[in-house]
């Protein structure tokens, strides 16, 4: 039996707000939400304290659009901004969902969402080299656009359709989180936390010490592994559209990985075994975080969060 005292860092994936197949309209994602504002209250109940981090994919991706959209009546906002935008509005998402479950069941818990900045180094190599595509696709013609009217950095990452072109933008390495201490505070004083949702807003330290926003994407399962380990949390949980990672996935041999230990999972990473635009910063965010001293790291679908922290289920990676 495990100690369920204990400290756990949940990182959601995109399904717990947007499933693929829907528009991703306010009611559809709070009606997911809703979904995941139960399991929440679930481990809530048998004792977990909780800390919720997220994605904002879809959601920065409609605020791209809308920004490009409008730009003859309103001045557009910098990435980073829209990053915060997007903390803002999931954050109010969970924590009105969140608690009217735990009323459903008579409790009255504190939530609270941190606007987060996390620190990246300003010399980080992505920023020469920038991968991280965002926003929508475009033409050849609107990307020539773009490049000369806002200086956007595109690629072609669709060949062969019309619209194959989309704007890349930096993806520096998370360094520390500038609200550590505050979430620390609340955590302290069992509030749930909602926090570095999107990766956070990436910011730099400038030779005056003074921080600045940059225009940049930190991965979100880096962000909530840096997160995890400043807040000495005991548990990493990525809640993901899949039950185990797997070896051989999609072969006829793909075999579901059960408690796998650091050693034999950096084995696995080595060997290529997971996508680097899926399942590959998940299962290094887990290493990162083990090896930073947690007890457990677990990567499950949402619907067995509460199964996997017992053990039942998911992948589990141990010491």
């Amino acid at each position: 039996m495990f100690d369920t005292s204990k400290l756990v860092v949940i990182a959601l994936g995109g399904n717990a707000i947007k499933q693929p197949d829907e528009e991703g309209t306010f009611k559809q994602q709070l009606n997911n939400v809703v979904l995941t504002a139960h399991q929440l209250v679930e481990m809530n109940r048998r004792g977990y304290k909780l800390i919720l981090t997220h994605g904002n994919g879809p959601q920065a991706g409609n605020l791209l659009i809308q920004q490009e959209e409008g730009k003859a009546l309103v001045p557009p906002q910098p990435l980073d901004v829209l990053g915060a935008m997007t903390q803002g509005q999931i954050g109010f998402m969970f924590q009105d969902q969140l608690q009217n479950a735990f009323r459903i069941v008579g409790k009255q818990i504190p939530i609270a969402t941190v606007v987060t900045q996390v620190l990246v180094n300003k010399d980080d190599p992505d920023f020469d080299n920038p991968s991280k595509p965002v926003g929508p696709f475009y033409t050849k013609a609107e990307a020539d656009d773009l490049r000369e009217s806002k200086g956007y950095l595109l690629k072609e990452v669709k060949p062969g359709t019309e619209k194959s072109w989309r704007r890349v933008v930096p993806s520096p390495e998370p360094i520390d989180i500038i609200e550590a201490f505050s979430i620390k505070t609340l955590v302290n004083a069992r509030v749930i936390v909602i926090t570095a949702g999107g990766g956070g807003v990436p910011v730099i330290e400038k030779d005056n010490q003074q921080l600045r926003g940059v225009e940049a994407v930190i991965d979100k399962d880096k962000a909530g592994q840096v997160l995890a380990k400043v807040v000495d949390a005991h548990i990493f949980l990525i809640l993901t559209d899949v039950e185990n990672a797997f070896i051989n996935f999609g072969q006829p041999d793909q075999k579901a990985l059960n408690e796998v230990t650091v050693a034999k999972m950096e084995q696995h990473l080595a060997d290529g075994q997971f996508l680097a635009g899926s399942m590959g910063p998940k299962v290094e965010a887990c290493i990162r975080f083990m090896k930073s001293g947690g007890d457990r790291a677990i990567i499950t679908s949402l619907n067995k969060a509460v199964a996997a922290l017992e053990g039942k289920t998911g992948t589990r990676i141990v010491p």
